[in-house]
């Protein structure tokens, strides 16, 4: 948080986390842009300057490994066990027992991992879990809650700051029994408007102050009526003041131009999100004032490869690199940066093309995603767009998977291969990384589908392409995706000669799982060896 700002919530926030005597559980609750992720930030570094820091998750639904409920338990014992070594003399001799842990259930891995050292070394600490609804969740009560409310008790000197938006299963998981009376409650967007717009003005005025410092002619400026308009505008969002501050600080504009021309945009529609704060403001207004003016001067010709970069932004499992992006799509690079430059203002953009792009807050994905907000079909992105990017995924690993890629020497574990991580990174581009890692998260069913062509598609991939495939994700330590991705098939196939193909190919890689895990080429020289003589991929092979 930008300093003196946010200074009710975050002097709450920090006298409970002083007082092992207050309720265990802290809820910051709050809508969409409120600034929840930005606080939880700064509870945490000032809470690890003071030592009292155990462990901290950020949930991201950007990242496939930060929205996995699964890592965030063995990720904070991990923490735990690396801060206290009371924890860690616990910790370790059990995982060592037992190193399948982390792939058991939420409620063994709270309780082993994370409950049993902590009640056997007696910790007071503070552990932050941010944006709980950022989590792929399926249960109708938050699962981590359920868990968390039958183990709080347990541990009375453990103290956990969670936030997430008020979305049914995170407000029913704290409504649990177990829960709901262990739990100090704190509802961002209630905060007293006066002080959120006066926080909000203080960001604008710094902003300003430090743009006027690089640039010529900007003394008193922007006038005290922008600036309140600026101000009016964003009603309570601090998301909204970034991106508007984002916008006008554009490369190649000049900031004086760039505000007077927001300002002119039309700034009233029916909702923010799904939350009306002011009649005169919103974030889905701001948006699609950004993306057309973006997009204002590009032809209808160029609307295709347009939108097939914002689909990989956007629905990428895992961020993608504009040099990713332009080998995945088989679009020159040159054509990739100008639209993401063009959109900065919603985007994390780094000047090296070899670092991830990514939005800069969920709700652009929330707002460009859903056609009762984003009406215009240029810009709107459907579930269907997911099949684009499996057709480029599965293309870019047929032209390009071969054996032995990373060049490997024979009859060695991966592990044995000290320069592994250097010869994967040479040899497996980041797209091809991406499409080995992640193709199958983008195979949906969408009624629009051309199911013969991707049926198609995908046979050829597994007649030519799997253990090439098999050995690239060994060397990447992520064999666990091809018993995923065959599973994934195997529920959305209706062609019995695919069924039977990714049966045979998933009863290979189960059979073999612990051999080509640990070594790479042993794909062709153990586990092709041994197959059934009958099996589909002995034949095929």
């Amino acid at each position: 948080c930008l300093k003196g700002t946010r200074r009710t919530v975050l002097d709450k926030i920090e006298l409970w986390a002083r007082d092992f005597a207050k309720l265990p559980v802290y809820w910051l609750n709050g809508l969409a842009g409120t600034g929840k992720s930005t606080i939880a930030q700064t509870i945490a570094e000032r809470m690890f300057a003071e030592g009292q820091l155990g462990a901290s998750f950020f949930c991201s639904r950007d990242f496939e490994a930060r929205s996995n409920l699964h890592f965030i338990f063995p990720t904070i014992a991990i923490q735990l066990a690396r801060k206290y070594p009371e924890f860690r003399s616990v910790f370790v001799p059990l995982v060592q027992s037992d190193p399948g842990i982390a792939y058991e259930s939420l409620y063994n891995q709270m309780d082993k991992l994370i409950v049993g050292p902590l009640k056997k070394s007696s910790i007071p600490t503070i552990i932050v879990i941010d944006a709980l609804d950022e989590c792929k969740d399926e249960e109708p009560a938050s699962a981590i809650l359920s868990v968390l409310a039958r183990f709080v008790a347990q541990v009375p000197m453990v103290k956990f700051f969670l936030t997430g938006r008020p979305e049914p299963r995170i407000r029913e998981g704290f409504r649990l029994p177990l829960l709901v009376d262990a739990t100090n409650t704190f509802v961002l967007h209630e905060v007293q408007t006066n002080e959120i717009n006066s926080d909000i003005q203080q960001f604008f005025e710094s902003s300003f102050l430090e743009l006027a410092f690089r640039h010529t002619g900007l003394a008193n400026w922007p006038t005290k009526e922008q600036l309140d308009l600026l101000c009016k505008r964003a009603a309570g969002l601090f998301v909204y003041a970034v991106a508007t501050f984002k916008f006008i600080n554009t490369r190649n504009y000049h900031p004086r131009e760039r505000l007077d021309l927001l300002l002119q945009l039309p700034d009233n529609t029916l909702h923010e999100g799904k939350t009306k704060f002011n009649s005169s403001t919103s974030l889905d207004s701001l948006y699609r004032s950004i993306l057309q003016e973006a997009f204002s001067h590009d032809g209808a010709e160029d609307d295709p490869r347009i939108h097939s970069i914002l689909c990989a932004v956007i629905l990428a499992a895992n961020p993608l690199s504009p040099s990713a992006i332009s080998t995945l799509l088989g679009i020159h690079s040159d054509y990739v940066t100008p639209p993401l430059l063009s959109i900065h203002s919603l985007l994390i953009l780094h000047e090296d093309i070899n670092k991830p792009v990514q939005p800069f807050h969920k709700s652009f994905p929330d707002f460009i995603t859903d056609p009762t907000r984003c009406n215009n079909q240029r810009f709107y992105i459907s579930p269907s767009h997911h099949l684009e990017l499996l057709v480029c995924c599965l293309n870019l690993m047929n032209k390009t998977l071969e054996k032995n890629m990373c060049q490997l020497p024979g009859a060695v574990n991966n592990s044995e291969v000290h320069d592994s991580q250097e010869r994967a990174d040479k040899n497996i581009s980041q797209a091809l990384q991406y499409a080995c890692r992640s193709w199958y998260k983008h195979l949906v069913n969408e009624p629009t589908a051309n199911r013969h062509e991707i049926t198609s598609a995908l046979c050829c991939f597994l007649e030519n392409k799997f253990l090439f495939w098999l050995e690239a994700l060994s060397v990447l330590g992520a064999l666990r995706n091809a018993v995923d991705a065959l599973k994934v098939i195997a529920e959305w196939s209706e062609e019995t000669s695919l069924l039977d193909l990714t049966n045979d190919c998933f009863r290979f890689i189960v059979g073999f799982f612990e051999v080509i895990s640990t070594s790479a080429l042993d794909v062709y020289h153990t586990a092709l060896v041994l197959s059934p003589k009958e099996s589909m991929v002995q034949k095929q092979y």
